[in-house]
């Protein structure tokens, strides 16, 4: 599903960060969803992938892999200022924002194929979490 008509390159890289978070979620809780475990375990597994952290952690491990254009997208996220968080460190918070910026530059420029390659490389497994 896509209904975006725009250019994406025109978006702030908070909305692109914004729609990034969303998919990122989606494709965790999709992951999660085909494993067996009872609704409170998915959720403490899902926020584990999703905070800072953990995206900061995963765009450093995909930095071999991106083009230029995409490494210019996470570093517009990386550098628009927010404001973090108090349970996130800034540096965390930032790259995790570059992270978000990219899977939403990805999502809504219609390169799925791409965005998945990518979101490959993320082993999303239900375990204990007590981060």
């Amino acid at each position: 599903m896509q209904i975006f008509e725009g250019d994406p390159k025109q978006l702030s890289p908070l909305v692109l960060a914004y729609v990034g978070d969303a998919v990122f979620e989606l494709y965790v809780r999709t992951h999660l969803a085909g494993q067996k475990g009872r609704l409170n375990e998915l959720h403490k597994a899902a926020v584990h992938y999703v905070q800072a952290k953990s995206q900061a952690e995963i765009i450093h491990q995909w930095e071999p892999l991106l083009t230029e254009e995409e490494k210019g997208v996470v570093k517009r996220g990386r550098n628009t200022r927010s404001t973090p968080p108090r349970s996130a460190a800034v540096a965390d918070y930032r790259y995790s924002t570059g992270f978000e910026a990219l899977l939403g530059y990805l999502y809504l420029s219609g390169q799925k194929e791409r965005l998945l390659e990518l979101l490959s490389h993320v082993q999303i497994e239900l375990r204990d979490h007590h981060d």
